[in-house]
């Protein structure tokens, strides 16, 4: 089904409108402009309102207009969004239908399944759907299901590290101290510590290592920041030393507490899978947008409280990293926010919601908030949301706080809000009959939802996730089997470990790795030797404007023989990464040295050798896009390349949009005027002729009529009287002559009308084709560094922590992540 009305990009299809009074659907599409979302939007009704069709035909429409989308998911309703089945066969819906709900109805699971593939075949059909708007769909974007804390769907790590946020953070003051507010509350809270940021110590001095950290442009790990906790990198907290102000014993307590819950049976899973990226939940590699959807519903409050403060934190740090825009780029839904917006507590969560919906705006971000508990929103944080979209209510508490937040909306965009007319409406909205507000549009509108392209069968039970999301892990493991020369990798131990350290000769710089994660119990901590060099270089190019200074750390881990090339077996470690430790670990051993590595002359040649490496081997890989003639950003990548192509394309496409709507609007202002005339000329001629009409045949008459009662009249009079009724007869001819010839000149502009909505149209459907991002064609183009201001600083013997189980396999304890 192809060339619906309401296939355009930049539009929404949301439903038809709603008559109200006479409880009918009308004719009218609702198709909401994906613009009007920058300025974000609220859905609010009580269950069975529909509520989640609506914001889940939201979301399948931004997927078709190529938008990103990451999700929250409380409740487990949103994976419904990948139970979509464009052959729409009884076999597709049989393994999601709810068996006990087939019993109820009286009917076998086969046939229940026939049934919903039969009831969705309709509901479509209804709504000018059908399996090939799926396909579209399900071809737009990638759709994945991840579970923090635990392994049924995607696993994601926010544990591994509390790494340092970006420049535009630390260079803000208010969103450094924001940044730093909210990861420590959403971490206490984790600890199930209720820390107030002004009167707590634990939150005061794990904002202080944090804040010390960061501001060195270190990376903190969690097992760092245990240390850290037990001995920070300062003496004074304010006025007061560290002692007065929280004592080394309290603190190894606070310490305990956090290493504690990590080492806590189930927790491993909190420190699995890929790490909190926010490009990666919107892109993939190849520029394909994304609906990353983060399910939490099997966390207990305290560890969803933390992950969703993580998640927004790192959302807000993506954001001030964007370029600005006034066309939509992602959008960031959030289903059920009861507790985590709340009017009056302040939870670690609310600081970074509401400076997403102060500032988001700017950048193209669409903050999106559902719940049915509508007196759990923050009204006045949500003054600024240009959108309201709601559903029937279930008490009149209800009614009257939703009111107060259109009210406050309405003020603050400066247009006029009817509370009466609103309170009417509302009182009267029945199941998928919603009130849409738009501030961007002239009046509210009742609409009817539109039917879902998912099968909307509830929440998704954990095996059920996990089943959805095997192929993508299968997926994702042939990916990464590959073996990589550089990264050291689990494997046995057949080396002798000893337990003193050889002899290294003290010209010979050291460096002890501070091990990042915590040793298993039953293994044993073993220093392997490896070789760190440093060195900064100067990438510097006119035609893609780079001119910047980047600090590199190459790492080669030594298991056994020196390789032949050194830094060509080494790995690039982000220099934010590197830790060290003054003095090996008590009671750990020592893996065999090469001899090479205890000559101090072998280290100059490194140093040589790491210089003629880095110019070789180590350019600044730029992307490049010939039209329009683009460069990437030196931290780029090629997923988030395509994704700034995009949504230039997209912005370019919107503007252009624009003047053509106010290049076609004066000639359709011009051709209506004369449309109007010309329909005004019709209908006073055919009232002339009306009236002549009936004077005709009222002269006509009265003759006959004279004549017939045989009255009394000159035959002069007859004859006058006959020949002023010819005349008006002929008058009326002409009158009737008129009218044909008014209409011709109406059908004439008409058809201009028609004619110039065809050209209109034909130049907007040029603009409005789909811009997929994955079929730029975008090149490489490498910068390589200066030579005469590249400078090697250091290349040290470094000494790296495994730890070693009962069976002799080993695993790097120390960061791997490259740069």
């Amino acid at each position: 089904m192809t060339d619906q009305p309401y296939e355009k990009l930049g539009a929404f299809y949301l439903g038809r409108e709603y008559d109200l009074p006479n409880d009918t659907i009308k004719d009218d599409l609702v198709l909401y402009d994906s613009k009007d979302l920058t300025t974000h939007a609220v859905c609010v009704g009580m269950t069975g309102s529909g509520k989640t069709g609506l914001c889940l035909s939201l979301l399948e429409e931004a997927a078709i207009d190529d938008i990103p989308v990451i999700a929250i998911d409380p409740k487990g309703d949103l994976g419904n969004l990948l139970l979509n089945f464009p052959e729409l066969k009884p076999a597709d819906f049989r393994p999601w239908i709810e068996e006990s709900e087939a019993v109820r109805k009286g009917k076998t699971p086969d046939e229940y399944a026939r049934w919903t593939a039969d009831l969705w075949k309709k509901g479509l059909a209804d709504w000018q759907q059908d399996g090939d708007r799926i396909q579209r769909l399900r071809s737009a974007v990638d759709m994945a299901i991840y579970t923090p804390g635990s392994n049924a769907g995607l696993s994601i790590s926010v544990l591994k590290s509390f790494d340092a946020p970006s420049d535009a953070v630390l260079n803000d003051s208010d969103a450094f101290r924001d940044r730093i507010m909210s990861a420590v509350s959403g971490l206490l809270a984790l600890l199930k510590i209720n820390a107030d940021p002004i009167n707590s110590r634990e939150h005061i001095l794990l904002s202080n290592i944090l804040s010390n950290a960061w501001k060195e442009r270190r990376n903190l790990s969690i097992a760092s920041l245990i240390q850290e906790i037990q001995v920070p990198p300062f003496e004074k907290i304010g006025f007061l030393d560290l002692e007065t102000f929280y004592p080394s014993k309290d603190r190894l307590q606070l310490s305990m507490q956090l290493n504690n819950l990590l080492a806590s049976p189930g927790f491993e899973s909190w420190m699995e899978g890929e790490a909190l990226n926010i490009e990666n939940l919107l892109m993939t590699k190849q520029g394909k947008p994304r609906i990353s959807i983060l399910s939490i519903a099997h966390l207990s409050e305290s560890e969803r409280m933390f992950f969703v403060t993580v998640l927004l934190n790192e959302v807000l740090a993506w954001v001030r990293s964007q370029s600005g825009t006034s066309s939509l780029r992602a959008i960031l839904y959030m289903d059920e926010v009861f507790g985590y917006f709340p009017p009056t507590a302040n939870p670690p969560s609310k600081t970074p919601m509401l400076t997403l919906l102060k500032q988001a705006r700017a950048f193209g971000l669409g903050v999106v908030l559902s719940t049915q508990n509508p007196v759990d929103l923050d009204y006045k944080g949500l003054s600024n949301t240009g959108t309201w979209f709601i559903g029937r209510l279930q008490t009149e508490r209800d009614k009257a706080r939703v009111l107060d937040g259109l009210e406050s909306a309405s003020g603050s965009a400066g247009s006029q809000f009817h509370r009466q007319e609103m309170e009417a409406i509302l009182s009267d909205l029945g199941s998928r009959v919603f009130l849409l507000h738009n501030v961007h549009e002239n009046a509210p509108v009742v609409f009817h939802t539109r039917w879902a392209l998912s099968y909307l069968r509830g929440p998704l039970t954990r095996s059920q996730i996990k089943q959805l999301m095997e192929p993508h892990k299968e997926a994702l493991t042939e990916s990464t089997t590959e073996p990589t020369t550089s990264a050291p990798t689990i494997a046995a131990v057949t080396e002798q470990d000893s337990g003193q350290p050889p002899l290294i000769s003290p010209d010979i710089k050291q460096r002890i790795f501070t091990a990042s994660t915590l040793l298993p119990q039953s293994s044993r901590l073993v220093y392997r030797p490896g070789v760190i060099g440093l060195a900064k270089l100067r990438y510097a190019d006119a035609k893609s404007k780079v001119d910047l200074w980047q600090d590199v750390a190459m790492l080669t881990t030594i298991t056994g023989t020196l390789p032949e090339s050194l830094w060509e077996e080494a790995t690039p470690i982000s220099p934010g990464n590197l830790e060290y430790d003054s003095e090996p670990a008590a009671q750990a051993q020592f893996a065999e040295v090469d001899s090479a590595l205890t000559r101090k002359t072998q280290y100059k040649t490194w140093e040589k050798d790491l210089k003629t490496y880095l110019y070789q081997e180590r350019p600044l890989n730029l992307w490049f896009n010939a039209a329009p003639k683009l460069y990437s950003d030196p931290e780029e990548n090629e997923a988030a390349f395509r994704a700034r192509l995009k949504q230039l394309m997209r912005e370019e496409r919107d503007l252009q949009i624009e003047k053509l709507r106010t290049k076609y609007a004066s000639k359709f202002e011009t051709i209506k005027n004369r449309i109007r005339t010309a329909e005004e000329r019709v209908a006073r001629e055919e009232s002339q002729y009306s009236d002549k009409k009936l004077s005709t045949f009222l002269s006509i008459g009265t003759t006959i009529f004279g004549a017939l009662m045989g009255r009394k009249v000159t035959s002069a009079t007859n004859v006058r009287k006959a020949s002023t009724a010819a005349r008006n007869v002929g008058r009326a001819a002409k009158e009737h002559g008129d009218i044909g010839r008014a209409k011709e000149a109406l059908e004439v502009q008409q058809q201009k009308y028609a004619n110039l909505e065809d050209q209109f149209q034909q130049e907007l459907d040029k603009l409005e084709e789909p811009i997929h991002p994955e079929d730029f064609e975008i090149e490489e183009y490498p910068v390589r560094p200066r030579k005469s201001d590249l400078m090697v600083n250091e290349v040290a013997f470094a000494w790296l922590p495994w730890s070693v189980d009962m069976t002799g396999i080993s695993q790097p304890l120390y960061r791997l992540d490259g740069e």
